[in-house]
Parts: C-alpha cells; structure tokens; sequence
C-alpha cells in the first residue's frame, strides 16, 4: 500500500502549511499530511517551513518598516497578523491559479488565512481523526536552546492527542531518540536528504521507516531496503512518471506537492494494494 502523503498539504492549490491546506489534502483522499514545526521569537511553537516570512506570507506589507523579515525576529502575535492565503493568491507558486485548476469558491476562502500555532493543527488532528507527520525543524541560532522535542512531547501529552494520529519525523536523527524516550508510543520516521551513506549509516539503520530524497536513491537501494524490513518513503515527487516508478518499487509512501493527482493516478492503476 503506497500511501499519498501531502507535503506541507495540498500546497499546489492552498496556501502551503495552513488547515485549509490539510483539509483540502483530506477532501482529496490524502492518507495523511506532513508539515513543518518552527518557533517564534517567544517561544511559540507554530506551523512553518522557512526561516525567512517573505515567500509565503504578507510580510514585507505589513512590516514596510523592517530591514529584517528573519522568522526568529517575530513574536506570535506579529506572526497572527501575517496573511498566507492572500500572498498564495497573488503569487500562484505552482501555476495552478493560472491553470484555472482552483475553484473560485476555495479562492475567495484563502483571504485572511493565518499561520497556524501546532495547537491549532494539533486540534485539528483530533477533530479529524487524520494524521499528521510531523517534521521538527532545526531552528536558527537564536533559539538553538529551545527543547523542541521536549516541548513537541510535552503538548501531544497535554493535549491528549491519540499517538496513533501522529508521526514525528527529523532530519536531526538524535532528535527523534530524544522522542522514542520521551514518548515509546509514537512513531518516528528519519528524514534523510543529503548522503545516503553517511546518514544512514550513522543511524546504524535504527529507525523502522526512512523518508529519503528522491534524487538520492536508486530503485536498486530502495530494494535493499525494504528487504531489511525497514518503511521507505520518497520525497518530494510531483510527476506522474515518477509516481508510477515508486509505486511500481514498491514505496511505502509519497510526498507530493499534488495530492490530487496522484490520488487520481491510484484510482486511474486499479492497484489491489492500495486503500482507494
């Protein structure tokens, strides 16, 4: 069963890392999304690939004045007033606005579309019952002491979020030992994206499931792999060629930037394996 994984959402055709993103990515048929953990200059921990506010949000109108646009410069409440859906809107990153592949109605519905707060996605994980992989971002220098698996941990507990709906992933591989101790119930997936090699010898191969580069690993490396009885999921693949390829290896999941399609692709194979 080759899973759809929506990466960062549906964010070909929603403002990438927001609720509206993962809903659509739900609506789709995605088995689940995967985004990103940041942290502001006050210690909030919020949903955010990037460390600068420029590409995806409004920032530079709504702070003309700043000589920086930093993520670590911003505390919570600035970031709240930041619009994700309009600069996705005005920017059209995938083309998919310009395609006329987003209904007019989900346009409208991005206006005024905040940075969510892992709370928020948290909630909304339970509300939905759909999961979540979480990646734990490495953060700026500024807030390199700030415990984030700990406090990762500590909201999942608080908050009472069924494990089962949560998967974390790093591509600090001492990080997620931190959680396997911290939390033995939820699962962990190990990022890897710049030597194959070195990175996965230097996990001893410890880890049940890898999400690796797709432009690092052959069909041959994924076969051996698997036959270790280890996960492989490959990211981030956007063509259909691609996604035929990897299904055909026989993955164990997909990041896509196009959920859509390759939700329409599994339907269009017929393939027994998976849940569609």
């Amino acid at each position: 069963m080759t899973q759809i994984i929506a990466h960062r959402g549906a964010r070909s055709i929603a403002p990438e890392n927001t609720i509206i993103a993962a809903e659509i990515a739900r609506i789709i048929g995605a088995d689940l999304w995967e985004t990103d953990i940041n942290v502001t200059s006050d210690g909030h921990m919020i949903i955010f690939h990037d460390d600068h506010l420029l590409r995806t949000t409004n920032a530079k109108t709504i702070f003309s004045h700043n000589n920086t646009f930093c993520l670590d410069e911003f505390d919570l409440s600035q970031i709240q007033m930041l619009d994700t859906g309009t600069a996705f809107i005005e920017t059209d990153p995938f083309g998919e606005i310009a395609a006329g592949n987003v209904s007019t109605q989900y346009l409208e519905s991005f206006r005024g579309e905040k940075v969510p707060t892992l709370e928020e996605v948290l909630n909304y994980t339970q509300e939905k019952q759909w999961t979540v992989n979480l990646e734990l971002k490495e953060l700026s220098v500024k807030l390199k002491k700030f415990p984030l698996p700990q406090m990762v941990v500590e909201m999942i507990r608080r908050m009472k979020i069924d494990p089962e709906l949560i998967i974390i992933s790093s591509f600090n591989h001492a990080w997620l030992k931190e959680v396997q101790i911290l939390f033995p119930e939820l699962e962990v997936q190990a990022l890897v994206g710049y030597d194959l090699g070195h990175e996965m010898l230097w996990s001893n191969y410890c880890f049940d499931t890898y999400n690796i580069n797709s432009d690092m690993i052959s069909m041959e490396e994924i076969t051996k792999l698997k036959n270790m009885g280890k996960k492989v999921n490959i990211f981030t693949v956007n063509k259909k060629e691609d996604m035929v390829q990897y299904i055909n290896a026989g993955v164990d999941g997909i990041f896509t930037d196009y959920p859509q399609i390759m939700k329409k692709l599994l339907c269009t194979l017929h393939l027994p394996f998976h849940n569609v």
